[in-house]
């Protein structure tokens, strides 16, 4: 059995451009529609707006990969990288590494694509790693394999090129990349550059994250500015599928089914983002009605519900949570609780200890 890369026209990859037509229209289309809409929006919102797109980019991308962020730690760092106020909360090595890839990603997308800026990508993103070649493509001899996991069962899903031939495959890939910039569909590119890179796997570590952060730069620099898309948000709800897409490309360079379903998922991924700005708008609209009409416990509450974006609290916030957040006392939490419900804030659901508190927004 031969691997992709090992195949006579290695990196010649094929597939059906015609079957993206109605995909890349619609991406194209949706991408105005997010724009548009943050343009009634001031320029802190807006900021705001990316940060939240970042942040939840940021954790999901680690979770692909199993590793699970802190949330605030995150989102700390990325609204000090775009200078917004923050709490002062002391940043965490791994979610500031995380920050400063997706900032570095955002801030530089339409730069043409080098060996060191890879590098300084992978530098940030694992400093508080003991990985060797931290900075640099991998160099170790052993073959760069992706094994089964369970420990009853050792199964070979793919080897990657040795580390010898990588700094040679990584020269072709960006001269690929940067010669195809502007060139036929944007979904096609971001399809072909994620498993292009992941082919060649050139880092000892971080590399689903990284070409992950590829995709990001592939589709900022079709639309002309820096996406706003969470891709890796659209992944996590059909990880099985991406990694089996992702998998059937291992011995063939025919990726059709590939292409098609990555490019799915960009396009559902906009759409929740798009998503996201309306719920950005509901959320300005609420905090500007009540402003001067709550206290401050309130508000914290209010604000640490937005924080966790459309879907609220998992289950509803509680009691016991408003609590928590803001140190109070029972009767007070009642009382507060009981005050944002008849000014529309929040609507009520269930009964006692399973009474739950939602967002009173439409968007």
């Amino acid at each position: 059995m031969s691997w992709n890369w090992q195949l006579p026209k290695w990196p010649q990859f094929t597939y059906e451009a015609s079957s993206l037509v109605a995909l890349e229209k619609t991406f194209l289309q949706e991408a105005g529609g997010t724009f548009a809409v943050l343009r009634h929006l001031d320029e802190e919102k807006r900021r705001e707006f990316v940060v939240e797109l970042l942040c939840t980019e940021g954790l999901k991308s680690a979770e692909i990969e199993g590793e699970i962020l802190e949330r605030e730690s995150l989102q700390f760092s990325i609204r000090r990288h775009f200078g917004l106020l923050s709490d002062g909360k002391r940043k965490s090595p791994k979610e500031q590494g995380m920050a400063d890839l997706i900032c570095k990603v955002y801030d530089t997308y339409d730069q043409p694509l080098t060996h060191e800026m890879l590098y300084e990508w992978h530098n940030v993103l694992i400093e508080s790693s003991s990985v060797e070649d931290r900075g640099q493509y991998r160099t170790h001899s052993e073959p760069m394999q992706i094994v089964s996991r369970r420990y009853d069962r050792h199964e070979l899903y793919f080897e990657a090129p040795p580390s010898s031939d990588v700094h040679k495959e990584m020269t072709a890939f960006i001269k690929w990349f940067n010669s195809s910039k502007g060139k036929g569909s944007v979904l096609a590119r971001a399809a072909v550059s994620h498993v292009y890179f992941e082919s060649i796997h050139p880092f000892e570590d971080g590399n689903g994250r990284i070409g992950r952060a590829l995709v990001e730069k592939v589709l900022s620099q079709g639309l002309g500015r820096p996406t706003l898309v969470a891709v890796s948000q659209g992944i996590t709800r059909r990880k099985k599928e991406y990694y089996s897409a992702l998998s059937s490309c291992n011995t063939t360079l025919d990726i059709g089914k590939w292409v098609a379903f990555f490019s799915e998922v960009i396009v559902q991924s906009q759409a929740e983002a798009l998503s996201l700005v309306h719920f950005l708008v509901a959320k300005a609209k609420l905090m500007n009605a009540l402003s001067g009409r709550i206290n401050g416990r309130q508000e914290k509450v209010l604000l640490r519900m937005f924080a966790e974006g459309p879907k609220g609290f998992s289950g509803g916030l509680s009691a016991e949570n408003y609590i928590s957040i803001t140190k109070t006392s029972r009767a007070t939490a009642t009382r507060d609780l009981a005050d944002l419900v008849t000014r529309g804030a929040l609507c009520k659901t269930g009964q006692l200890r399973h009474t739950r508190y939602w967002l009173n927004i439409d968007f």
